[in-house]
């Protein structure tokens, strides 16, 4: 080997002790001004799915106005950066975060819950969110420790899905994480992908507090029978097996697709509808949880 070489090793050169060059595993350093935020949130849950149109941001979305109509002072943060669409489920599209003196300014939406979301901040609608893993775990930091979320007694954190970048942020960054709700609809390659992000909330010692079957069944509007269209009770099953609870088995009503369509909270336009009702004994049921 050439002498020049740059890749040359030098055997002559002493080497410190094996022991001494083993890798310190790195612990991400408190930040305290997500600290300071967090202590004022009683509950943080964050919503997560194993797979992409379950849909999760309608469960958080509809879960926090469920939770403020109970009385409970209720915040949900956005980090689905690709794909944002709490706003839109809420009805608050089209606003703006602004700034004061103590922090980011939430936009109020239904219930007086508080909104923070990446949309808020997109000059346009086709807009893309390009960004790789740092800048997504930097952004989070922010609408954690940079919001004025004040006193709160349930913040929703709205995930994309996967066990990727974000759900590793948000398990690391928000301290005492009261624990995950896992979305699936009742077919085997959704509830395959969830049974994995059980496990992840477990790897990271997070509790799940329980799953939601959405899409479970249809009811028909002429004569009441049920019919199901992915499958039958394949989420109970599958939370039974993985002994974790079932909060709720959300119906197919075809007045969700409207009001998210229109812009229009669902919870709030339907309140008397089955769906909203189960909803509410799905908020009910983490309330008693957390609660204990």
């Amino acid at each position: 080997m050439s002498s020049n070489n740059p890749f040359r090793i030098d055997n002559n050169v002493k080497r410190p002790p094996r022991d001494l060059r083993k890798v310190a595993p790195q612990v991400p350093a408190v930040d305290l001004q997500i600290q300071q935020r967090m202590s004022k949130v009683k509950f943080k849950i964050a919503v997560m799915s194993g797979k992409g149109g379950v849909g999760k941001s309608f469960v958080s979305s509809n879960l926090a106005m469920a939770l403020a109509a109970q009385g409970k002072s209720v915040g949900i943060v956005d980090v689905d950066f690709h794909g944002p669409s709490v706003p839109k489920m809420l009805g608050v599209r089209g606003q703006a975060l602004v700034a004061d003196d103590k922090g980011i300014v939430a936009v109020e939406g239904p219930f007086g819950v508080k909104v923070v979301s990446i949309d808020f901040l997109l000059p346009k609608d086709d807009t893309p969110v390009v960004w790789r893993g740092a800048i997504k775990h930097t952004a989070i930091k922010q609408f954690l420790g940079d919001v004025n979320w004040g006193e709160l007694e349930y913040l929703i954190v709205d995930m994309p899905p996967g066990t990727g970048d974000e759900a590793l942020s948000v398990a690391q960054l928000v301290p005492n994480l009261t624990g995950f709700v896992v979305v699936t609809i009742p077919s085997e390659v959704s509830t395959l992908a969830v049974r994995r992000s059980i496990t992840f909330a477990r790897t990271v010692n997070v509790k799940i507090l329980g799953v939601v079957e959405n899409m479970s069944y249809f009811v028909c509007p002429s004569d009441g029978s049920i019919h199901y269209i992915f499958g039958e009770n394949k989420g109970k099953r599958m939370a039974e097996e993985m002994g974790v609870p079932l909060l709720g088995q959300i119906p197919i009503d075809p007045e969700i697709a409207s009001a998210n369509d229109q812009g229009e909270p669902f919870f709030m336009r339907y309140a008397g509808s089955q769906t909203a009702k189960v909803f509410l004994s799905i908020a009910e049921a983490l309330i008693k949880s957390t609660a204990g």
